[in-house]
């Protein structure tokens, strides 16, 4: 018996992890069934992704840091507001005042540790990134090509001066319509 619900454990777990990974909200916007634009919901991903796989990950010195602390915790509250916002949602047809407030306010303090999370850590990995030379290719090679991780986590911070304005403008602009429809209905 054990050997079965090992199996189903398994089986379960890996569609739902499929389906989580295939179902990110980039996927959802490009199919329609969520009015999230893939402009606003692809840079925070990536951003997230970069963080997580090409900080975080790829440089353990980096781990210990503060900025981790702060950083997950501003994800993660984020994270679990928007789902449960949206699952309340889906599931009952709307969400209660309280959780559509905290889902379109809690972003004003939470952007803003999580993005100097972000940049912080990309900051702190330079000097790691630097040394180690890690995802560099050199020239000459058989692609004629170079790359420098380095100079590419440099241009990912210069990305964040316009780009962190625009998207919590964007999220300011979503609070304002949200909150003021539910005070119509």
């Amino acid at each position: 018996m054990a050997g079965f619900s090992s199996v189903l454990r398994r089986t379960y777990l890996t569609l739902y992890n499929w389906t989580v990974f295939i179902g990110w909200q980039i996927f959802h916007g490009l199919v329609g069934l969520v009015r999230s634009p893939i402009t606003a919901t692809l840079p925070q991903i990536s951003s997230r992704f970069f963080v997580a796989w090409g900080i975080l990950w790829s440089f353990p010195e980096v781990r210990t840091h503060v900025l981790v602390s702060s950083l997950v915790i501003s994800w993660s509250i984020t994270e679990i507001i928007r789902y449960s916002f949206f699952g309340t949602k889906e599931a009952l047809g709307s969400a209660p005042s309280w959780l559509l407030w905290l889902r379109y306010s809690t972003f004003m303090l939470l952007y803003p540790t999580g993005i100097t999370s972000e940049v912080g850590l990309i900051f702190v990995a330079l000097p790691y990134i630097k040394e180690s030379e890690k995802y560099c290719i050199r020239m000459p090679n058989t692609w004629n090509f170079s790359f420098d991780y380095f100079y590419n986590a440099i241009l990912v911070l210069g990305i964040y001066v316009p780009g962190s304005p625009h998207m919590y403008t964007y999220m300011l602009g979503q609070r304002k319509k949200a909150l003021s429809k539910s005070k119509k209905e």
